[in-house]
């Protein structure tokens, strides 16, 4: 899928809570309405930035699982 994204965060490698805590961090500088794209490899985070989204009302556009890697896009709530 090609979503374009306006900041994009790697967090490949890193365990729980460390890849929601990168994003949260990155979406605090960004306006809202602005997209994300989260990259990561820590099986936990397929449902804890679904949840995070939710909380927080950001919009989770799209998900995708490729191998060992997980993809998120949020637009910013």
């Amino acid at each position: 899928m090609n979503i374009e994204a306006d900041v994009t965060v790697d967090a490949t490698g890193l365990r729980c809570p460390e890849p929601l805590m990168l994003a949260r961090n990155k979406m605090m500088d960004m306006a809202s309405g602005e997209v994300i794209k989260i990259i990561a490899t820590d099986p936990s985070t397929s449902w804890d930035f679904p949840n995070f989204c939710k909380f927080l009302n950001h919009d989770l556009i799209h998900q995708e699982e490729i191998e060992d890697q997980y993809f998120y896009w949020i637009r910013k709530g």
